[in-house]
């Protein structure tokens, strides 16, 4: 499917949105001074190292994508097309949606199992020449339903590291029979990064359940978790901690502060997880204990 326009299309820069907001420096954009966010810890200014929310995209249109980077584009990191749902798209709303998307100052990447079927089926190389040359500005590796050895994960991170991608990376595998312990996990995750990954992702699918930290009503493990942190040290920073749910995004953020990397996230929910991070949810408000009166 072609388009006529494409080659002139010049992407929106959401001028009324940003007109209407204007600076966010600790504030309620549209209230101005009048209401300080809670949380004063909170990184606002992108681009952000820290504080990440990574949201998937699985089938938003061009309209959509519009509406949410509109609204909410400030508050969003890196947008995941989910598993393989890109290669379903014409390539020129593809890369129309890309465009869109980087405009906004957001990674935008295809998920870790289009490059798992990628490397299954010899086409690996082509793949990652065919992701820059779309727009995509970074790929996920990962050995969700696949195995891979420690020598071709590093040889995947560094063919796309030399085409000018980002890598993020994952770890965990989505077949909930299969265990990893917490002491293998941090070992593949600081393998990961000592060649050249910028971040790791750690698995626990768009559900969050019975998946990695998480037991099969979506509850914290906390043991698990804490095992995953004291293995991690100085790199927790460089985690990316899948939490599609409410009730799992709360422990995260009380546990680690509102710089907490997390991902999945779905596109309705990122104001929520704003407000969850900012302390202007009832789960996370860090007001202080004073009792509420008028002037």
């Amino acid at each position: 499917m072609k388009s006529y326009w494409l080659d002139s299309y010049s992407p929106p820069q959401s001028l009324a949105m940003r007109q209407v907001w204007g600076e966010f420096t600790a504030t309620a954009k549209a209230w101005g001074n009048l209401l300080p966010a809670l949380s004063r810890d909170r990184i606002t200014e992108k681009p952000r190292e820290q504080g990440l929310t990574m949201v998937l995209d699985r089938s938003l249109g061009w309209r959509a994508t519009q509406d949410l980077l509109e609204l909410a584009g400030d508050y969003i990191d890196q947008i995941k097309f989910s598993f393989g749902t890109s290669v379903f798209l014409s390539e020129a709303l593809l890369r129309r949606k890309i465009d869109l998307i980087r405009s906004y100052g957001i990674d935008v990447f295809p998920g870790g199992t289009l490059m798992e079927a990628a490397l299954v089926q010899g086409v690996y190389p082509s793949y990652v020449r065919r992701a820059k040359a779309l727009g995509f500005t970074a790929l996920e590796i990962s050995d969700g339903t696949i195995t891979m050895s420690r020598q071709t994960r590093n040889e995947a991170i560094k063919r796309a590291l030399d085409a000018g991608l980002k890598v993020i990376t994952e770890v965990g595998k989505k077949d909930p029979t299969i265990y990893l312990p917490p002491a293998e996990l941090c070992d593949q995750m600081a393998g990961d990064l000592a060649v050249g990954a910028d971040k790791v992702i750690i698995e626990a699918r768009e559900s969050g359940l019975g998946i990695g930290i998480y037991d099969e009503h979506g509850n914290l493990r906390e043991e698990e978790w804490a095992a995953i942190q004291r293995g991690l040290g100085d790199s927790r920073g460089d985690v990316i901690w899948e939490a599609p749910l409410k009730k799992q995004q709360v422990p995260l953020i009380k546990r680690c502060g509102p710089n907490v990397n997390l991902g999945n996230i779905q596109p309705d929910d990122v104001l929520g997880l704003e407000a969850l991070r900012g302390g202007l949810r009832f789960e996370t408000f860090m007001a202080n204990s004073q009792q509420g009166s008028l002037p």
